[in-house]
């Protein structure tokens, strides 16, 4: 989308933003003509964020009210500004660093691949659009560490896909595995595909191939087909985790791994550890990065 295009920018402090980019990612309806992110604003200013919106059009009062309904309580102002007529896709992604996690080098299009990782390319727009990279980085770090400590996937979910990301980064690592992603958007269908074709990712049901489905949690014929899954894959949020822990456990072979993200380091990781060991978990791992808590757990084998 080319053009005249528009940003608008809301100051507020690191818990207020990273609350608004959660509350989101609830929101089934969200005008995705709206691409949101956050960050620090600068470096030595580690709690003074930002929340950015860019826009095709003029912004007017319905997108300043959806941008400030993110923020509970009182919201912080929202100001507008006009940008050059350039791509609004390319300026979302100016500052966007690449990121490494383990064995992996995640960047945008305009960065050159590292030839010494796992490379990946994702655009800004959708990498980023939650404001949770960490989340993505942990969960690949932690992918990496379980291959060293000798895992072995062969059929692999990955739930609320998103971008596609974190099920071609377990490809990567177990070439022959079967793959099933899904997310309850449908709009991340395409954001796969044209992620898939931009990284040589093979679409399909075939072993070393993924198969996309749009479902909520694992409400899906398919996803229920191609299971019981050695390696579950779920970066989304600590309440839909909690819920999702006894479908999680029906879908996991015994001795199965579960790779949990999206959730704050605290409160939010106690209820999920305490769920998943009701469900018949074990702990086998932990990555703190930032706020945000990284969990593996293995299910228990039968006696």
């Amino acid at each position: 989308m080319s053009g005249p295009s528009w940003k608008l920018s809301a100051f507020a402090p690191k818990l207020a933003v990273q609350s608004a980019l959660l509350a989101h990612d609830d929101i089934d309806d969200w005008d995705f003509d709206l691409v949101i992110s956050g960050r620090e604003v600068a470096e030595d200013q580690p709690d003074d964020w930002v929340l950015e919106g860019w826009y095709p059009r003029k912004p007017g009062a319905d997108q300043k009210r959806t941008l400030s309904d993110l923020f509970d309580g009182e919201a912080p102002s929202i100001a507008v500004e006009k940008l050059p007529d350039e791509d609004w896709l390319t300026l979302s992604q100016q500052g966007v660093e690449p990121i490494r996690a383990g064995k992996f080098y995640i960047h945008t299009p305009e960065y050159d691949a590292d030839p010494d990782a796992i490379d990946f390319i994702v655009p800004a727009a959708q990498a980023f659009g939650t404001g949770q990279h960490r989340t993505t980085a942990g969960c690949l770090e932690m992918l990496g560490a379980m291959k060293d400590r000798g895992i072995v996937a062969r059929n692999i979910a990955d739930i609320g896909t998103g971008t596609g990301l974190l099920g071609f980064a377990a490809m990567a690592l177990w070439p022959s595995a079967h793959v099933t992603a899904s997310d309850i958007d449908a709009v991340c269908a395409s954001v796969v595909e044209d992620n898939a074709d931009l990284n040589g990712i093979q679409l399909g049901g075939g072993p070393g191939a993924m198969a996309m489905v749009i479902a909520p949690g694992m409400n899906d014929d398919l996803l229920q087909m191609r299971g019981p899954y050695d390696l579950l894959i779920a970066n989304i949020l600590a309440g839909p985790l909690v819920e999702l822990a006894p479908d999680f456990a029906a879908s996991v072979a015994p001795g199965g791994s579960v790779l949990l993200a999206g959730l704050l380091a605290g409160d939010q990781e106690a209820a999920v550890r305490r769920a998943y060991r009701l469900a018949g978990f074990r702990q086998a791992g932990r990555i703190q990065r930032g706020d945000w808590a990284i969990l593996w757990f293995r299910r228990r084998r039968a006696r």
